[in-house]
């Protein structure tokens, strides 16, 4: 379904890779102007121009979620918005409580939820002048249930969790849906590398005799179903998992 032209731009933050990225080439595929954000700028100047190349449209702005000031101004470029992807964030450290590093929650806190709370905030009235809006948030199943050595990712993706769903409550009546998509394991580039501080031996462990955990293509693809919908459908929670995983404890592995 082809979205209507007062809603045509989707910005997609955390854009740069992973699901970020696959999220960007699949609403331009389906019509969107895709707004392209994330911190590496040459990452996503690269890849409006991959999807400008193949005949859509994109473009690329340098932004770091968590600074509100070059959020807000940001947000002065739009009138409109009709699709806001939430994507940034990330794990960092995979330590007990006990021990964990209080700046990596931090970091956490600030790049997933604060972060959200920021580019949500500053482009609602924008969503909601489409008169058709969307805004996803990408949390993870870790926003449902705890495992060891997840405390500060798990809090960061429950708060998460929470604000999709409070702004739901909130806004109800605007025409504006807030969809929630939770994937469970999904092997990219970056996600587990960047959770142990570029070590590839522990980044390997986590998809070790997985035979298929989930692409970030298979992310995107749902995200972009659910943005597509009818207006007047909103899918409130999408939990995505390889079929390999059970719960976020529970994985078969051939090793």
């Amino acid at each position: 379904m082809a979205p209507a032209p007062a809603s045509r731009i989707a910005v997609v933050t955390g854009a740069s890779s992973g699901i970020g990225a696959a999220t960007a080439r699949q609403l331009a595929a389906a019509g969107y102007r895709v707004v392209l954000t994330a911190r590496r700028k040459d990452r996503i100047e690269a890849l409006a121009e991959e999807i400008n190349g193949a005949g859509h449209q994109a473009a690329a702005y340098a932004l770091d979620v968590t600074d509100r000031a070059a959020v807000d101004e940001f947000a002065t470029a739009f009138r409109t918005v009709g699709v806001l992807v939430n994507n940034a964030g990330g794990a960092l450290g995979a330590d007990p409580v006990a021990t964990g590093d209080p700046e990596q929650w931090r970091q956490m806190y600030e790049t997933n939820v604060i972060g959200t709370l920021n580019v949500t905030q500053a482009l609602l009235p924008a969503l909601t002048a489409s008169g058709d809006g969307t805004v996803v948030v990408l949390s993870s199943t870790a926003g449902f249930a705890t495992y060891e050595g997840g405390g500060g990712y798990v809090a960061a993706k429950h708060a998460e969790h929470v604000l999709a769903e409070t702004l739901r409550l909130e806004i109800v009546g605007t025409p504006v849906r807030v969809v929630e998509v939770a994937p469970g394991m999904v092997k990219t580039d970056e996600f587990a590398l960047t959770r142990f501080g570029g070590d590839q031996e522990k980044a390997a462990k986590v998809y070790a005799g997985v035979a298929e955990p989930l692409t970030a293509d298979d992310v995107a693809d749902t995200i972009s179903w659910a943005v597509t919908r009818p207006s007047h459908v909103n899918i409130d929670l999408l939990v995505v998992r390889p079929r390999a995983q059970a719960s976020n404890t529970k994985v078969h592995r051939d090793l």
